[in-house]
């Protein structure tokens, strides 16, 4: 590695000062760059986004991805924590923090609309980041695609019943086309992508072409991931300033729940012995979380200025150096898978 990438935490600590400084100095422009979305995506992040998943794609083997049902556990894996777990112990959390622990320091109202955003972080798996913590550490591309894909079939049909249930209301209103145009950009578009380009490479005639390419856009995606934080972190400048305190409670049972299940399903890997470049990325998706659809259904139900909302984009602000440390785990602990 490189010294821009061996300090990459560096970097993004002073992205996040970068982004909060500038949020404030320059509101129009980041209010400008806001209004640029549709469905509550914003097409400047989804284009970085875009630039940090293409080389990941470009990776995938189509031709190899027929042997990920021969390893099945990496896949079971994921589903279990992210259907049968990761929803349930988000909402106890919520309700252990914000109706007992916090109960002194939050009225019960905006305490429920903080379990709620929580909940519907917990109940939104992962679509797009997950490319990026699987890229750096050196995940399977293929099993990491189908990983993605499954989970977002699985979204599609399990995502309103089950967020209905936590939340305990009879009906939950479901973007599909925040959920569909997020699929497209982040997964569609970019695969496509990737496969022709690497189809056009792989016509030149020797392996050496494809790795080439590969090592010119790694830069890429991380300067990406950089700008991504910088945007994040702008767009919210003004709400960490002039709420402190709602945004640290929020985050506190938000980082436990994070460290908790990547621990949890980081001990299960080891113990169904997955090799590193399964366990890692399957890890990850268990993790992070599909922001864009908890933000767009938190404003949809609740409202913009509520409590709801105020959590999931808290949960925004934590993914990108949560997970990033969570990186750093992954690759030092290696050597502990085969």
């Amino acid at each position: 590695m490189g010294i821009f990438e061996r300090y990459l935490t560096v970097w993004v600590a002073l992205c996040i000062a970068a982004g909060v400084m500038l949020g404030n100095l320059l509101p129009d422009v980041f209010a400008l760059i806001a209004k640029l979305e549709f469905a509550h995506v914003n097409f400047v992040v989804a284009v970085l986004i875009w630039v940090m998943i293409y080389p990941m794609m470009v990776q995938i083997d189509f031709s190899a991805i027929k042997d990920v049902g021969k390893k099945p556990k990496g896949l079971i894996l994921t589903l279990v924590i992210n259907w049968l777990i990761k929803p349930f112990t988000m909402a106890f959390l919520g309700w252990l923090f914000f109706r007992v622990l916090f109960a002194d320091w939050v009225d019960p109202q905006t305490a429920g609309e903080y379990i709620a955003g929580m909940i519907l972080l917990g109940v939104a798996p992962c679509t797009a980041m997950v490319f990026v913590w699987s890229q750096l550490t050196q995940g399977d591309p293929n099993y990491t695609l189908v990983q993605v894909s499954v989970n977002d079939v699985i979204m599609i049909f399990a995502f309103a019943p089950l967020a209905a249930f936590l939340l305990g209301v009879s009906d939950i209103y479901v973007p599909w086309e925040t959920l569909l145009l997020s699929v497209l950009l982040y997964v569609v578009l970019p695969l496509v992508a990737g496969v022709l380009t690497r189809r056009w490479l792989e016509k030149q005639g020797h392996q050496g072409r494809l790795e080439g390419f590969l090592r010119s856009m790694k830069p890429w995606s991380i300067l990406g991931l950089l700008a991504t934080v910088i945007l994040l972190f702008g767009f919210q400048a003004e709400t960490i300033l002039d709420q402190p305190l709602a945004i640290g409670l929020i985050a506190i049972p938000l980082l436990i729940q994070t460290y908790g299940i990547f621990v949890l399903a980081y001990a299960a890997a080891y113990w169904l012995r997955l090799p590193h470049r399964v366990a890692a990325p399957a890890c990850m998706i268990s993790t992070s979380n599909f922001f864009e659809l908890a933000v767009a259904v938190a404003i949809s139900v609740f409202g913009l200025h509520s409590g709801a909302a105020l959590a999931t984009v808290v949960g925004v602000l934590v993914e990108v150096p949560v997970m990033l440390s969570l990186v750093y785990l992954a690759n030092k602990t290696r050597h502990w898978f085969a």
